[in-house]
């Protein structure tokens, strides 16, 4: 594990204890809820899914322990910063309110020295595609989580989730091209298409 690795790490696990404390709903999600599954290991920040009548106290309980809190441009979440740690407060990603119900579907999971609710894999990987775009269409961070969690995987959950999305088709394509998801799933990117 990196540097960057420890230090998001003892961020999550600080950010965790203080939200547990105050007792606010949570669930890890993002890079590090793949990584917490088997994925590849995330340097970038720290993703928490919670309510939006809980993010602004959230924030509040989170400056209390000692994070600044940072004015995001974006209207779908909240950043608090340990040090050099981003963490993102989600509370509509993808314009999609989460809920009890969604925070329901998080698997209590061990993440280094504490136990933590963690979305599946299916959830983290529509999420991660459902942001992609005509400036963010990178997938080179996205075929390492699909090929390491391809079995944690609903995939044809995946393709009705993201559906509307063009870059998202293109991401299934690709992976199914390059056997990630053959022969072996009955999942088919396209529907009605063969295997090579």
């Amino acid at each position: 594990m990196s540097g960057l690795q420890d230090e998001l790490l003892r961020t999550l696990v600080k950010v965790a204890n203080a939200l547990r404390g105050a007792e606010i709903p949570f669930a890890l999600t993002g890079g590090c809820a793949g990584y917490a599954r088997g994925g590849p290991a995330s340097e970038h920040d720290v993703d928490l899914l919670v309510r939006p009548e809980d993010a602004t106290e959230a924030v509040r309980v989170l400056v209390k322990r000692g994070l600044r809190a940072a004015e995001p441009p974006e209207d779908w979440l909240l950043k608090v910063y340990d040090g050099d740690s981003l963490v993102d407060l989600l509370f509509r990603p993808n314009e999609r309110l989460v809920t009890d119900e969604i925070l329901a579907m998080a698997e209590e999971m061990p993440v280094g020295s504490v136990m933590l609710p963690v979305m599946p894999a299916t959830f983290v990987l529509s999420s991660k595609l459902l942001v992609l775009d005509g400036h963010r269409c990178d997938f080179s961070e996205l075929l390492p989580f699909a090929r390491a969690l391809r079995e944690q995987i609903d995939w044809e959950q995946v393709r009705e989730e993201t559906k509307d999305s063009p870059y998202a088709e293109a991401f299934l394509v690709l992976i199914e091209r390059l056997d990630i998801i053959g022969s072996d799933h009955e999942f088919r990117a396209v529907p009605g298409s063969k295997s090579a």
